[in-house]
């Protein structure tokens, strides 16, 4: 007998509506869980996926200017969407100790694993840092968090606004500005358009981290939701778009085949596919066009030294 969706959890009604359609597709947020981080962990450190390495190289080159933006001498808030292990950022938040800046930290994560060693880490590493965590979706933490009197400055690196298309990309910033008073600062990773040998590479390593990392999704929902997914039977393939700057990574179905998930069966056309990830990147022109759009006016733009990649500051 068919479950009601009312009686499932979050994840099992996304991915059950996200398989019955037309175009198939899983939401990726569901990547992370505990085997997800560790294998995104994996990921940024590989040679062809240079986002990590060209984001750390403009905090270490230009952590005293970035400051300077924020107008670092005032009491101040980083609320971190998705703040991961915090590699990046902790370069900052060093730099920011050691200036004597008052400010409190706030990453915000949807895998308490993450936030629980984060923590432990920054405690460890960064004596004194005031952190507040928060487990759970963004909006929820920025509706809790935002009207604190102090001054708000949003990050969120690592070029997660790539997860969205464009249009979705206005809709989600548009949302953010809303939580924020006049003034507040969003500080934005964005991975900039380039060689699109070196931006398909680094989501198809030679390694097949990233290939692991998107059938671990199918094995998250195998132990979750009784599902009975054969790995061995399904294609990673990303691609990239140099016109719309997207890279879209799927994963296809090599047969003909049902899966079985909670007493319901989905059926796979041999070499249809299931939409897993968009990695979208961007223009001058268009990150422009963006900041517009969404509410925010243009501050400034940190840039690593072969311009691959630019932290934006924006203000609303």
């Amino acid at each position: 007998m068919t479950k009601e969706l009312t009686t499932l959890s979050p994840f099992a009604e996304d991915v059950l509506n996200g398989l019955h359609t037309e175009n198939k597709h899983l939401p990726s947020k569901y990547f992370y869980d505990a085997k997800g981080d560790e294998l995104f962990q994996r990921i940024m450190h590989l040679n062809e996926y240079y986002l990590t390495r060209k984001e750390l190289e403009i905090f270490q080159t230009h952590k005293e200017a970035i400051l300077k933006a924020i107008n670092g001498t005032e009491t101040f808030r980083i609320i971190e969407l998705g703040a991961g292990d915090g590699l990046k950022t902790k370069v900052l938040l060093k730099h920011f100790m050691e200036a004597k800046v008052d400010f409190t930290y706030t990453p915000v994560d949807i895998s308490g694993n993450v936030l629980e060693i984060l923590e432990g880490n920054l405690k460890d590493e960064i004596p004194g840092l005031k952190i507040e965590s928060y487990e759970g979706d963004y909006f929820d933490a920025l509706a809790e968090i935002a009207e604190s009197p102090e001054k708000d400055i949003v990050f969120f690196l690592g070029s997660n606004v790539g997860n969205f298309t464009e249009k979705e990309a206005v809709a989600f910033l548009s949302k953010l500005q809303n939580f924020l008073k006049k003034g507040d600062l969003l500080f934005m990773g964005v991975d900039l358009k380039k060689d699109p040998s070196i931006i398909l590479n680094a989501y198809n390593d030679s390694e097949g981290v990233t290939r692991e990392f998107n059938l671990n999704l199918l094995d998250r929902i195998n132990d979750e939701l009784d599902a009975n997914f054969n790995r061995n039977q399904f294609l990673h393939y990303p691609y990239y778009n140099p016109h719309t700057g997207e890279c879209r990574s799927y994963l296809i179905s090599k047969i003909d085949q049902v899966v079985e998930m909670m007493d319901e069966e989905i059926h796979f056309n041999a070499w249809e596919a299931i939409f897993m990830e968009i990695s979208k990147k961007y223009d001058h022109k268009q990150l422009a066009h963006l900041a517009e759009a969404s509410g925010f006016d243009f501050k400034q733009e940190f840039l690593d030294s072969e311009s691959w990649f630019a932290d934006v500051l924006w203000e609303k």
